[in-house]
């Protein structure tokens, strides 16, 4: 029935335009009759617009009337429980408490430098000497005559334990002894600031002065630079709205785009102030140096699991549509298991979190509900469908 009436109209319309009436329109163009030409145009075209639109009535009862004719092809998902972790992405450095420039105490020449750059070293190991301007020798000269007050102290106390003497000379002896130790030991501490000792232990990062160089205490005269890189870790600002769930424990992914790659590993602190200007607060998260590979200022993107939802609904956001009065909502059907046929059923749904292309989903799609996918922009509410099965 369909087709005997499609090669009725297009009979009709070559009899209009083609056929017997070519002839007559040869004519009217080989007579160069401007304004018959146009009539003639004219004729036609209200002879194609009222067959267009028998054609479109035609058309909505065909659609009508015919059981097989092309439903819109979609693709469903079916909505599945599963655990969701959330993850607030952020931005950080490593940072370590034991990086620090070393500096010498006194004054004099570089004598000797005992370490190179690279070099491991142990908290209190020596690093360098400097020429301390005689120092050492007059401790050997102070130890000496402490020594001769030793033995003098010791004399007069045997004698005046036996009550032998006076007791005058006993504490001028005791006294002298004391002070000589004093004077010893204040030269020692001197002494000692003569050499250079790793203040603990890691790794000696530059060697700043040469053998040789004088050197003295103060800005701009660091001898060395030793870093340990076993106690590092990067700080966060994490914002305030995030304080509940942002705590010690908390999972963390730690990505390292230089290296091109990331450790796991767990918030070890939080801050207890928020700051004023940003509202957030600081979050220590600890890193392992990889091999050495991790060093300190190296940027770092930070993931803080900050929400698990162990039975959530995730869908693709981009089937999530949006009407007129801000409400989300997704096509759900219904098919039988005999029939790939359906209808779309709009659902109006409440998103939660998202992370990536997807999206939580706290109401309207229930676990195993069917979810158009593709082809969810084109479809209208209880329009019928045809659901494409996957090979």
């Amino acid at each position: 029935m369909k087709n005997l009436i499609y090669l009725v109209l297009i009979a009709v319309v070559l009899s209009s335009c083609g056929g017997g009436n070519n002839g007559s329109v040869e004519s009217i163009i080989a007579g160069n009759d401007l304004e018959a030409i146009r009539a003639k145009r004219a004729e036609i075209s209200n002879q194609q617009k009222a067959l267009d639109k028998e054609i479109q009535s035609l058309d909505s009862v065909i659609a009508a009337l015919d059981d097989n004719a092309k439903l819109p092809l979609v693709t469903t998902i079916e909505a599945k429980t599963e655990k969701f972790d959330h993850y607030l992405e952020l931005q950080g450095d490593v940072m370590t408490k034991q990086n620090v420039l070393i500096y010498p105490e006194i004054a004099g020449t570089l004598n000797r430098v005992y370490v190179k750059e690279g070099q491991k070293v142990k908290k209190g190991q020596l690093l360098a000497s400097i020429d301390d301007g005689g120092l050492s020798s007059q401790l050997a000269q102070m130890k000496t005559q402490a020594a001769l007050e030793k033995t003098t102290f010791e004399r007069q106390k045997r004698l005046w334990e036996q009550n032998i003497g006076s007791e005058i000379q006993y504490l001028q002896a005791k006294t002298a002894y004391e002070a000589q130790e004093s004077a010893v030991k204040q030269m020692q501490s001197q002494v000692a600031k003569s050499t250079i000792r790793a203040p603990f232990s890691g790794i000696i990062d530059d060697v700043i002065k040469d053998q040789g160089t004088v050197v003295g205490p103060g800005q701009g005269s660091e001898v060395f630079r030793i870093v340990n890189l076993s106690n590092m870790y990067i700080e966060v600002e994490v914002p305030e709205s995030h304080l509940p769930n942002v705590v010690p424990g908390k999972n963390v992914h730690v990505y390292f785009p230089v290296l091109g790659d990331s450790v796991t590993t767990k918030v070890r602190q939080t801050g207890n102030f928020i700051n004023p200007s940003n509202r957030s607060f600081t979050v220590e998260i600890p890193v392992p140096s990889n091999n050495g590979k991790v060093k300190p200022n190296l940027t770092a993107k930070v993931m803080i699991n900050d929400y698990t939802n162990e039975n959530a609904i995730l869908i693709p956001q981009s089937i999530v549509s949006e009407n007129a009065a801000g409400e989300q909502y997704v096509y759900l059907v219904n098919a039988d298991s005999t029939s790939t046929d359906a209808v779309a059923q709009k659902s109006v749904i409440t998103t939660g979190k998202t992370q990536g292309d997807y999206v939580e989903v706290l109401s309207g799609v229930n676990s195993g509900d069917g979810i158009i996918d593709e082809g969810a922009r084109s479809v209208k509410e209880g329009q019928k469908v045809k659901i494409k099965v996957s090979n």
